[in-house]
């Protein structure tokens, strides 16, 4: 510790020294002050963080003419700011928190291999769920079908009518015919059974999404705003499919794509390192034996 601290990094003959400690403490609030304006930057509170800045610069002018009325009230409303500030930027405190906690923020900074790291669906199922919506979109049947990840999604299931049947492509099309009663809404997927169907999610307001755009493809974006799920959309007006994850919706998707974009929700890639590290040993064994 005494290196730490006792270390003079004052090469440039500035008047005050500056430590190791220093510098790492600079690299931290970097760091951090980095993450948060990209977090910011990706959410309707950077038109928000513009606002306030606009106000800070005035208040700043205000402070250099001594403008004493302004700043009385600046000085006395602060308070009240501080939450109405908080109640303002909710939404996205609360999903920020949410990342916080997930396990993927810490293994993208420290990275391990956790002996939780397994599919959260089968190839089966993968399989299953892209028939079914590209043969749904052949004859314009709507769908809505979202896959629960690391945030459980009971909260929704609970808005609609439990199922909890195994994923086939057969159910899944019977539940969207039209003219039967579990048509309407949002069917959920957690691991390779179907939990729930006519489940009611909430919708997006974002601004960045097509008017053209209906109901369903809102509550796809909606959902995956506020969970890390997947969602599958299938338009009942063209019979396009579009995949809504981490509030971005990608339409017209293939069924190449969209096997992708499932094969890397289904953390195929612990297994494949797994599989790596077998292969490498049956090498070192075959090696070893003759």
């Amino acid at each position: 510790m005494d290196f730490l601290t006792g270390f003079d990094f004052n090469i440039l003959n500035l008047p005050y020294k500056i430590s190791l400690i220093d510098i790492v403490e600079i690299l931290i609030i970097w760091f951090l002050m980095y993450r948060i304006m990209n977090w910011i930057k990706r959410t309707r509170a950077w038109a928000l963080l513009k606002g306030i800045l606009v106000m800070l610069l005035f208040i700043l002018i205000a402070a250099i003419f001594r403008m004493n009325t302004i700043l009385w009230i600046v000085q006395n409303s602060a308070p009240v700011a501080i939450t109405v500030g908080a109640i303002v930027f909710q939404p996205e405190i609360r999903k920020a928190l949410e990342q916080l906690g997930e396990k993927k923020f810490f293994t993208s900074i420290f990275p391990f291999e956790s002996k939780d790291d397994q599919y959260q669906f089968s190839d089966k199922a993968l399989s299953e769920i892209v028939k079914a919506s590209f043969e749904m979109g052949k004859v314009k049947t709507g769908a809505l079908i979202v896959i629960e990840n690391n945030i459980l999604l009971t909260e929704y299931e609970k808005t609609g009518i439990e199922i909890d049947s195994m994923v086939s492509s057969q159910l899944l099309i019977n539940i969207f015919e039209h003219n039967t009663p579990l048509h309407d809404g949002a069917v959920i997927i957690s691991g390779d059974r179907i939990k729930a169907a006519t489940c009611y999610l909430p919708l997006s307001d974002s601004m960045l999404l097509s008017k053209e755009l209906g109901t369903r493809h809102r509550a796809a974006v909606g959902i995956s705003e506020v969970s890390d799920s997947i969602t599958i959309v299938v338009s009942e007006e063209t019979g396009k499919v579009s995949v809504a994850s981490k509030g971005t919706l990608t339409r017209d998707v293939t069924p190449e794509v969209l096997s992708m974009k499932l094969a890397l929700a289904q953390n195929k890639m612990a297994d494949q390192k797994r599989f790596k590290r077998k292969k490498g040993k049956q090498k070192d064994e075959s090696k070893d034996q003759t």
